[in-house]
C-alpha cells in the first residue's frame, strides 16, 4: 500500500477513520514496537484500545501516552500462549471497555535461528506457540462474542517470511505461513456471521525483536551478511506507522471485501484491490496457493 513513510497518527475524523470511532480494540504485543504504534493509531482514530503484553511497566507507559493524547486505553498484562490468560483478557476488556470489535494479533517471537537439526526444539516451539497458537487462542476467545453480535474484525500481523522460504529461519517462517492459512480459514468460517479476517505484512521494521535477533550469536553464525548489512546501515528499515494506518483502514470496514487476504503494506494499493475484489476472489490472489 503506497503511503508516506512516517508521521504521527492523524486526528480522529480524518479520512478512513470514521468507522473506527467508538470501537473497542485489543492489540497484543502492544508494549513496544509495531503493536504500540498500532494501538496509538487506533486510539487516535477514536477506538478504545486494550494494550496486551507481558511487560506491565511498558504497557502502563503506552496507556499513559495514549491518554495524554486524549485517547482511551487500558493495560492488560498477559501471555498470549496461555489459554486462561486469553480468555481472561477478553473478559476484562469487555468489563472495562465493552464488547470487542477488533482483535489485532501482533505478539510475535523470533529466537530459534539455525538449521532445524541444530535448533533447540523447545525454542522452536516457543516461537511457534507465540506466532500461531497465540493468535488461535486470542481469536477463539473473541469470536463467540463477534459471531453472536454479527460483526467483528481480526487482523493477524504476518510477515513476508510467510511467502518465501529462508534457510535457518524455519520456526518464524513456518509459523507465519501457518498464520496466513489460518487467516484464510477463519475468514471462510466467520464470513456468514459478519466477521472479517485479514493477514498483514507490516514492512521491514527495526523492532526490539529484530534488534535482539541481529545481536544474537546465532545471527552472526547463520546470517553474517544480514548482520553486516544492518551494521553498515544498508538495510532500509521502515517506520511502523504505515502498517498502523492500514490497520485503521481495515478496522473501518473500508476493505472488508478483501477478507481472507494477505496484504503487504510495502507493495499493495488496498483501495485499488478493493475495486478489484471480485477478481481477487475469483483468481485466489493474495492467498496461499500452489502454482501449477
Amino acid at each position: 500500500m503506497a503511503q508516506d513513510a512516517g508521521g504521527a497518527p492523524g486526528p480522529p475524523g480524518e479520512p478512513g477513520t470514521a468507522g473506527v470511532r467508538g470501537q473497542v480494540a485489543i492489540v497484543t504485543g502492544a508494549s513496544r514496537g509495531i503493536g504500540r504504534v498500532i494501538a496509538e493509531h487506533l486510539a487516535a482514530a477514536g477506538a478504545a484500545v486494550a494494550l496486551a503484553a507481558r511487560a506491565a511497566d511498558r504497557l502502563a507507559e503506552g496507556v499513559a501516552a495514549i491518554e495524554a493524547a486524549g485517547g482511551r486505553a487500558v493495560a492488560v498484562p498477559m501471555d498470549v500462549t496461555d489459554r486462561g490468560a486469553t480468555e481472561g483478557l477478553v473478559a476484562e476488556v469487555e468489563r472495562r471497555l465493552g464488547p470487542v470489535d477488533l482483535l489485532v494479533n501482533n505478539a510475535g517471537a523470533n529466537a530459534a535461528l539455525g538449521p532445524l537439526w541444530e535448533v533447540d526444539p523447545d525454542a522452536w516451539r516457543r516461537d511457534f506457540d507465540t506466532n500461531l497458537f497465540g493468535p488461535v487462542l486470542c481469536a477463539r476467545a473473541v469470536l463467540p462474542g463477534m459471531v453472536a453480535r454479527g460483526r467483528g474484525r481480526i487482523v493477524n500481523v504476518a510477515s513476508r517470511a510467510a511467502t518465501v522460504p529462508r534457510p535457518h529461519y524455519s520456526a518464524y517462517g513456518v509459523s507465519k505461513t501457518a498464520l496466513v492459512r489460518l487467516t484464510e480459514t477463519l475468514a471462510l468460517e466467520a464470513a456468514p456471521h459478519g466477521v472479517r479476517v485479514f493477514a498483514l505484512h507490516p514492512g521491514l521494521v527495526l523492532t526490539p525483536m529484530n534488534e535482539a535477533l541481529l545481536a544474537a550469536p546465532a545471527a552472526r553464525r547463520w546470517w553474517p551478511d544480514v548482520v553486516r548489512m544492518a551494521a553498515a546501515g544498508e538495510i532500509r528499515w521502515q517506520p511502523a506507522d504505515p502498517a498502523a494506518r492500514l490497520v485503521v483502514t481495515l478496522a473501518s470496514g473500508a476493505a472488508d471485501a478483501l477478507s481472507g487476504c494477505y496484504l503487504d503494506v510495502e507493495t499493495d494499493d488496498v483501495a485499488a484491490l478493493v475495486a478489484r475484489a471480485a477478481e481477487v476472489r475469483e483468481r485466489h490472489l493474495l492467498t496461499l496457493r500452489i502454482a501449477t
